[in-house]
């Protein structure tokens, strides 16, 4: 059984100008090559993998055969990798980072994490990307043992002097609970009174801030590490809590949540920095993430917490 050849990088090239130009011709003019230049390439691009790429009879404009139209794809291909590779280099050897790590505080709407990262796809194509929803604290320790080259997080940690970091607006944090709580029941609670209700509160997976409490106020409480699971049992009717208001006002128009008055405990916002370490200022791409974050942030309401 035959095997085929190792065509070359150029002589694939050839084979992709012929077809998006649709002629020898065409090709030639795209690669600035004489047309035997051209021709030769295709007949050694032939020899090599044992195959006829285009029909040599019947029609003026170079038709793939059927291994032409099978070989094409995977051409593509490699001429796309190849492509990447060597943007992915120029941007090695113009100080571009290879790779960002993103670690961002689980009380950011997604939707604002989301436009954000595909703003970033389209200005930096080549760098990789890799995201950490944390809670609390987490956020300033991913950060500060180098697993994150940036940090979007609230006030925790804010002293520490190995951090730099710039405002990044702030999250509307509400008390929340189901319509079939009794808190929620309660037409004009008095001061104190939630106080006798399980509250709700999402914990610290960090040794930074391990054992510090962040807006809790009841007696009792349930603490989560998952900000999900707390929504979800809000929605049974678990517990009270904080929730940041754009994550639930679809829950709130639909009266699967309700907001709660509370005399003593109003909620507010809850203030977004941008972290990064001292020592390693931001690279390129890391710092258009740290210029976007802290631009969609100067909208938002000035922080109260």
């Amino acid at each position: 059984m035959a095997n085929p050849g190792y065509p070359t990088f150029d002589q694939l090239k050839i084979f992709l100008a012929v077809v998006d130009e649709g002629s020898f011709n065409g090709a030639a003019r795209k690669l600035n090559r004489a047309v035997s230049v051209i021709s030769y390439g295709i007949v050694n691009l032939e020899a090599q993998l044992g195959v006829s790429l285009f029909e040599r009879e019947g029609s003026r404009k170079p038709k793939l055969t059927e291994a032409g139209q099978a070989v094409l794809s995977e051409a593509r291909g490699i001429s796309n990798d190849v492509d990447g590779l060597r943007a992915k280099v120029r941007g090695l050897l113009e100080g571009l980072e290879p790779e960002v790590t993103l670690a961002v505080d689980v009380l950011i709407p997604s939707r604002r994490v989301a436009v954000i990262l595909r703003e970033f796809q389209f200005a930096f194509p080549t760098v990789s990307l890799r995201l950490h929803a944390e809670a609390l604290g987490a956020i300033a320790a991913l950060v500060l043992d180098g697993t994150a080259q940036l940090g979007i997080g609230g006030p925790v940690i804010a002293d520490d002097p190995a951090f730099e970091r710039s405002s990044a607006g702030s999250i509307e944090l509400i008390p929340v609970a189901a319509p079939t709580h009794p808190l929620a029941l309660i037409k004009q609670p008095s001061p104190g009174v939630a106080r006798a209700y399980t509250q709700l509160v999402l914990t610290d997976r960090s040794p930074l801030t391990e054992g510090r409490d962040f807006g809790v106020m009841a007696s009792r409480s349930w603490r989560l590490a998952d900000l999900g699971a707390k929504h979800a049992l809000l929605l049974e009717g678990i517990g009270w809590g904080n929730m940041p208001r754009e994550m639930v006002q679809d829950d709130l128009a639909g009266g699967r949540l309700v907001e709660l008055h509370l005399p003593d405990h109003r909620g507010g916002n809850y203030p977004l920095s941008a972290l990064w370490r001292r020592d390693q200022p931001p690279g390129p791409a890391t710092q258009w993430l740290l210029d976007r974050f802290v631009e969609r942030g100067a909208s938002d309401p000035q922080p109260s917490l």
